[in-house]
């Protein structure tokens, strides 16, 4: 399931003006007499606190891999710099050495902790990651929209703790204890109650201070996740609940409050430590969290945020002008923020003047630090239980294949993924698929050359195509007329996809050009599409392969919801490791396809 899925609201590029920004970096002559400019424990009317944040962990407690597991950092020299991070020995350690000094320290985060995980956690239903955030001394989360992929009842589980209704406890003699955080989930009500599913939000306290924190997903959650499960609930507006829940926080006397949003942006560079609030022509953030920002009422004194994967630490004036943080740690444990909030004793507020936002940056969850013993030991307690699955080898590989990581409409993994579905599917009585399609989120990594444990270089075991494909949808085969599938292309480019397109991975024979220099369902360059060279034909019927995800018109492909005489066949990673097996050996392992079957104009 996708990681970014759009919104069906107006998104703009925002960049701050030179003159607030020039401001924004003044100095404690801003702050209110009696403030201290350290970041300790005050003696005076002023307190900072600490906010540790990140976001879309999804599961990693081993480091990830390939380009996954890294971050892009830019040079004083202005060169670029890959740097491996992430992990949840690293996380933790990094955590924990950031609270050193600082009395006052609360950690949050914003969503997708788990879902579309790695083996070690999805195949206990993410347990594992929920016993590590309780370990590392998380403190609160909103959800996100993975935390639904097992539907309601599985996240209430989550929460309040309990063995899993099918597959029972894992360990003998332990009992899943549950989250030890509050999840929040202000916008999902019940249908049938009209109350949040979970608590809207929590009060953090120490020492006379409260932070009040409101979370929410994305109001969007319905169209990228299996209806199914979350029957009987609906998704609200962020800015209105927000809104709603800051007043009822102010009542209650709580005047400094944080939301935690799983929505996000787009920064115009990729690096972490892009100045995403300098003037220059081109930068600044886009995306559907600028809108969300612009509109949050000025209660609201820092806005954390997720599911862009991207990393951010930007300033966006709130509706009545004042500068407000807005931050992302990208993804998978690679960074965490730390936000500076200075808390007035007096007013109970945080100090946001007009020319001054709390202070925030990202910072690098490195590889070379010391690890968290106690991270080492859950990943060995946990490795042990899954080693009989994870550790089998199904395929060999002569280099990387770039999924996740690929930065382009068209990736390597996504052609290998789509034709073992094609392939999964194409026979008589198995569907008789013609071609197939796969959504881009569901591509949740990379295929790293480098043995990730002891299998050897080049070795693709079960535990990493998992991590790959970790939703273990069905596939199904469906009629659709070239009209149709057509349309369906259109709408990776338009309607919901518009501003941040989603660009179907295709199997062999399918062919067409993407003109990025076009707008909306133009792009598509109608006559270029063909099928083993020849056109599309509108009036003909093609037997499609697909996830059952896209079958049911997610990720904002209504038109899949049209197939016809559908067939279903195995899961889509059961597909995905037969074909590794299938094609490759360890004489002659599988290359790295050239991934030239969408012909893009930039």
């Amino acid at each position: 399931m996708p990681a970014t899925p759009q919104r069906r609201r107006t998104v703009r590029r925002l960049t701050i003006g030179a003159a607030v920004l020039a401001a924004a970096g003044l100095a404690a002559g801003a702050l209110p007499a009696g403030a201290d400019t350290g970041h300790g424990a005050r003696t005076g009317r002023t307190v900072d606190v600490q906010l540790l944040s990140f976001n879309d962990f999804h599961g990693n407690l081993e480091p990830p891999q390939g380009s996954s597991g890294t971050v892009e950092e830019v040079q004083p020299d202005g060169s670029k710099k890959s740097v491996p991070a992430g992990g949840a020995e690293y996380l933790a350690q990094s955590l924990r050495t950031a609270r050193k000094g600082h009395p006052y320290s609360v950690t949050a985060a914003a969503g997708d902790l788990v879902g579309a995980s790695p083996l070690l956690s999805g195949l206990f239903h993410d347990e594992p990651t929920v016993e590590a955030m309780n370990k590392l001394g998380l403190d609160v989360t909103s959800v996100g929209n993975h935390e639904f992929d097992e539907g309601r009842k599985e996240l209430t589980r989550l929460q309040k703790g309990g063995c899993h209704p099918k597959d029972g406890c894992y360990e003998g003699g332990k009992k899943f204890r549950g989250a030890g955080f509050p999840y929040l989930t202000a916008n999902v009500t019940d249908d049938k109650t009209g109350k949040p599913l979970l608590k809207p939000y929590t009060v953090w306290k120490h020492k006379g201070v409260k932070i009040g924190f409101i979370g929410v997903t994305l109001e969007g959650t319905l169209d990228i996740v299996n209806a199914e499960g979350i029957k009987g609930l609906k998704f609200h507006d962020e800015v209105e609940t927000i809104n709603k829940y800051a007043k009822v926080l102010n009542r209650q006397g709580v005047k400094s409050v944080v939301a935690l949003i799983h929505e996000g942006g787009l920064p115009a560079s990729t690096s972490y430590n892009y100045n995403c609030d300098s003037p220059g022509p081109g930068d600044g953030i886009s995306g559907p969290i600028t809108e969300i920002a612009k509109h949050v009422t000025p209660r609201v004194d820092a806005l954390v945020t997720g599911h862009t994967h991207q990393a951010y630490a930007c300033t966006i004036p709130d509706p009545s002008g004042k500068p407000r943080t807005v931050t992302s740690a990208a993804s998978y444990g690679k960074l965490y923020t730390d936000t500076t909030l200075t808390y007035d004793r007096r007013t109970h507020d945080i100090v946001r003047t007009a020319v001054k936002a709390p202070g925030a940056a990202n910072h690098v969850v490195d590889r070379t630090q010391p690890k968290a013993a106690d991270m080492t030991s859950l990943i060995a307690r946990w490795n042990k239980l899954a080693a009989p699955v994870a550790g089998r080898p199904v395929g060999h590989i002569s280099a990387d294949i770039a999924g996740r990581g690929a930065n382009a409409p068209e990736s390597p993994l996504g052609d290998v993924i789509s034709d073992a579905q094609l392939e999964a599917t194409k026979a008589d009585g198995k569907g008789g698929a013609q071609f197939a399609l796969m959504n881009p989120g569901g591509v949740r990594s990379d295929l790293a050359f480098k043995a990730s444990g002891s299998e050897g270089d080049g070795v693709v075991t079960y535990g990493e195509a998992f991590t790959v494909q970790p939703f273990t949808n069905m596939m199904n085969v469906v009629d659709l007329t070239g009209a149709q599938l057509l349309t369906a292309l259109q709408q990776q480019v338009s309607g919901p996809n518009a501003a941040s397109p989603k660009i179907l991975q295709v199997s062999e024979g399918l062919t067409y050009t993407l003109d990025m220099t076009k707008s909306g369902a133009d792009r598509i360059i109608k006559d270029s599409v063909k099928l083993n060279g020849a056109p599309l034909d509108p009036a003909k019927t093609y037997r499609v392969a697909m996830n059952e995800f896209l079958a049911g018109g997610g990720d904002g492909f209504p038109a899949f919801k049209d197939g016809k005489n559908k067939y279903v066949g195995p899961s889509d990673l059961d597909a995905f490791t037969a074909y590794l097996t299938a094609h490759s050996s360890a004489d002659k392992p599988l290359t790295p396809p050239k991934a030239d079957r969408i012909t893009v104009v930039k």
